[in-house]
């Protein structure tokens, strides 16, 4: 994620003239606008966001993971890590993987890709060295797929790309993400991150920010070409303070047949972000949750959940790994 400085699109009533503005504040005129605003808004319902999504605690033993600080490879680690849990792993096979991006400290200092491991998703692992350090990686999630593991990161200067592997330590480096715009052309140069990978009924789904200005998704068949379903975004930033201004996607998944998405966002010019979820019926209409899952002070933002098996638990990963788990009453 990358903040740049952005222009504020206001509600366009603001600017109009007195002509206009008597016009609209017609009662007839505002009945019907409010009619028409409430077919083309989602409105949030309580069961579209349970309780096992929204409402958290902390563990006592956060951090879980964290830089190892001067004198190794991962002085600090940085944005989006991913964690995979297998209830079905073997014995002689950790249960519990995590990927995460280790650097020397400085911004522009080489992001390398790190794994670590666990029993229980709380003691964690590490590899002592990175397991990918060819190319620049920072930023990832990574989806199973047909027996192989395909890692959406971000490359250098905030270029998508995509990485595989048969077993989650062995990366080869697929590319760069070839986006288009719905006719086909390419979108404009600059920067494109945060890549969210989801797969479903024979279609990849790519979830994308732009300068963190606005999530855009794309659509493919075999991961080689993908094509924005439209050109504009899908989930837009605001209207809440704690993500006025800048949006990013963290993962898509689906719960009780519905989709979520779990993203962050902050307001131009702080260094504060605070992660909340959004729910769709078809990924491209998103309603967001009222309010931030945590207190935005926290800053705890690249929330992924996990299935223990029993129940979810919410990883913010950035730049140390905090566990919540569900709330008691």
């Amino acid at each position: 994620m990358s903040a740049i400085k952005k222009k504020t699109c206001l509600w366009p009533i603001a600017g109009l003239s007195c002509l206009e503005r008597s016009f609209f504040s017609s009662p007839q005129i505002f009945a019907f606008l409010c009619v028409f605003a409430s077919l083309r808004c989602p409105t949030a319902h309580a069961e579209d966001f349970p309780p096992e999504l929204t409402n958290f605690a902390a563990s006592k033993d956060n951090p879980v993971f964290v830089a190892r600080g001067e004198g190794h490879w991962d002085v600090k680690i940085r944005e989006r890590g991913w964690i995979l849990f297998d209830a079905k792993a073997k014995p002689d096979q950790p249960a519990w993987r995590m990927w995460y991006t280790g650097y020397d400290g400085t911004r522009e200092g080489t992001k390398s890709l790190g794994y670590a491991t666990s029993k229980d998703g709380l003691t964690w692992q590490r590899n002592p060295q990175p397991i990918y350090s060819e190319h620049w990686v920072e930023d990832m999630m990574v989806v199973p797929h047909d027996g192989m593991l395909y890692m959406f990161a971000e490359g250098a200067g905030d270029q998508s790309q995509l990485l595989e592997s048969k077993d989650g330590i062995q990366w080869r480096r697929v590319g760069a993400l070839d986006i288009r715009k719905k006719n086909g052309d390419r979108i404009e140069p600059g920067p494109y991150g945060t890549p969210t990978g989801y797969y479903e009924a024979g279609t990849w789904y790519l979830f994308y920010e732009r300068h963190d200005a606005g999530i855009w998704l794309a659509t493919s068949k075999d991961m080689r070409i993908w094509r924005n379903v439209q050109d504009e975004p899908v989930i837009s930033p605001g209207p809440e303070e704690f993500d006025l201004d800048l949006v990013a996607l963290n993962q898509i998944f689906k719960h009780k047949g519905r989709y979520y998405a779990s993203y962050h966002g902050s307001k131009q010019g702080s260094k504060l972000w605070a992660s909340n979820v959004a729910v769709s019926e078809d990924l491209i209409h998103w309603t967001k949750h009222k309010g931030a899952l945590f207190p935005k002070e926290e800053n705890k933002s690249s929330g992924v959940f996990v299935h223990d098996g029993k129940q979810f638990r919410l990883y913010t990963m950035h730049d140390q790994v905090h566990v919540h788990f569900p709330a008691k009453d």
